[in-house]
């Protein structure tokens, strides 16, 4: 019995050391722009959007809301109450819901970090996510033009803790809790996708999530729900995945429905929409998720 474990370990070791090999790199580029980006360019990515509201851009204004939203470096809940700011400024609720809806998706870390998963599927993720951003925008100002969508009642800016005055010190402190924050969930995720090379056969992924089949689109974007945790963890298994022959539609409905159902991001969202617009921004997600994953099938 101990022979055998000692076995399996040695395996085990094998498939996550040739993963974290692969992907350390991009781990630890991605934490270093996205520190970077967080100290010296969000008040200014921040302070563009701000500016927006006085623009006469009219329903255009969605496309660089879009824009800005992917460029910031905040999580859901420090977008919230910069968003509530925004809101109370005057900023138009169509191009909120573009620029959260953005942030939400993607961020430049996890832009970093998915390129470990080829051009390919980097580009697929960003046009996505980016199309995403703007289909919320448009669908907010058809519905809801002449009303709020959102409500911020309660939500203030949060200072912001890169306050130290040696502008070295404020990078390397962002930098530790960047580590903090994803290092686990990097390791853990590495930990899945060797347990998944070890012991999933290849022939069974391919049957669930391969081929053009709208099935296996629809599994991804189920699977994203509970699965994701953190953008950096979930890149070594859709690797793995994508390796043992996951669509690339598939990938991307679990790219789209994985930040976006995140269980941190639902607590807040479910508090500046109420019930009915929360259940109508999950539907919202899922048939996004599930009809992009469908045509990036058909076209690649």
């Amino acid at each position: 019995m101990l022979d055998i474990f000692c076995r399996e370990a040695i395996y085990i070791w094998y498939y996550f050391d040739l993963q974290f090999r692969q992907i350390f790199r991009y781990w630890v580029l991605g934490m270093a722009i996205g520190s970077a980006v967080s100290v010296f360019a969000r008040d200014r990515i921040h302070g563009m959007f701000a500016r927006m509201k006085d623009a006469k851009w009219g329903l255009f204004g969605i496309v660089p809301a879009c824009v800005l939203g992917i460029a910031s470096p905040l999580c859901m809940y420090g977008t919230i109450p910069i968003a509530a700011s925004f809101s109370r400024q005057g900023m138009r609720h169509d191009w909120l819901a573009a620029f959260m809806m953005a942030s939400i998706l993607l961020n430049p870390q996890l832009i970093i970090y998915s390129a470990a998963l080829g051009t390919t599927a980097l580009a697929v993720r960003i046009v996505s996510c980016f199309l995403c951003g703007c289909t919320a925008g448009l669908l907010i100002w058809h519905f809801y033009r002449n009303k709020p969508f959102f409500n911020f009642t309660g939500f203030e800016e949060r200072a912001s803790r890169d306050t130290d005055p040696n502008l070295l010190m404020r990078y390397l402190k962002n930098l530790w809790r960047n580590v903090r924050a994803t290092g686990l969930y990097f390791l853990f995720g590495i930990l899945l996708s060797a347990l998944f090379q070890r012991y999933v056969p290849q022939d069974l992924m391919a049957d669930v999530f391969g081929g053009n089949k709208a099935w296996g689109v629809l599994m991804a974007a189920t699977v994203g729900v509970p699965l994701y945790a953190c953008g950096g963890g979930t890149i070594p298994l859709l690797q793995e995945w994508l390796w043992q022959g996951m669509s690339l539609g598939s990938a991307a409905a679990f790219m789209l429905t994985g930040p976006s159902t995140k269980i941190t991001n639902l607590g807040a969202l479910k508090i500046v929409l109420g019930i009915r617009r929360f259940l109508l921004y999950l539907a919202f997600v899922m048939a996004f998720s599930f009809v992009t994953g469908l045509i990036v099938n058909m076209a690649l």
